[in-house]
């Protein structure tokens, strides 16, 4: 069985038929063609899937499309403001906050949440709030930094 589903996605009004079992991730990459959210573990743990629905960061992997009817959406690519790097990103950039890359997007997507609801939080939280998102290149002090640094550019 199909079922349309309609939503804002990065601003623009999108929609497209998928099965009723079609992840939230599937949809953004498989339907839309948004590739900068990643598929990494397919069970919740990594991270690499997490974008912005109605306001909150969710992992993409545990909900439905047919659940997001409706619903406003950011991914990775909705953050920048077409060739002007929204500050998280260009913080990652600027304090070497990725290596492969693989978790980036997932990374980007927690900080600004993090961020919205800590606008300056201490490396600390940063290290709790990014429990659920895995990299296996940095060993996080460079992402710890990139946050901290994100934060005071998003402050300002």
């Amino acid at each position: 069985m199909t079922i349309n589903v309609g939503a804002t996605v990065n601003g623009k009004e999108v929609s497209a038929e998928v099965e009723a079992r079609t992840l939230l991730v599937q949809y953004l990459r498989d339907h839309l063609g948004l590739t900068g959210t990643h598929v990494g573990c397919d069970t919740s743990q990594c991270g690499a899937c997490v974008v912005h629905v109605d306001g909150q960061a969710i992992k993409s992997c545990t909900i439905l499309a047919v659940q997001c009817e409706g619903a406003n959406m950011v991914t990775i690519e909705g953050l920048a403001d077409g060739d002007t790097l929204h500050p998280m990103q260009e913080a990652f950039r600027d304090n070497h906050g990725l290596q492969c890359g693989f978790c980036t997007p997932g990374m980007v997507m927690a900080a600004v949440d993090l961020v919205t609801r800590y606008p300056r939080p201490s490396e600390e939280l940063v290290r709790e709030q990014l429990e659920g998102n895995l990299c296996r290149c940095t060993g996080y002090h460079n992402i710890v930094k990139s946050v901290v640094a994100g934060a005071e550019a998003m402050a300002s």
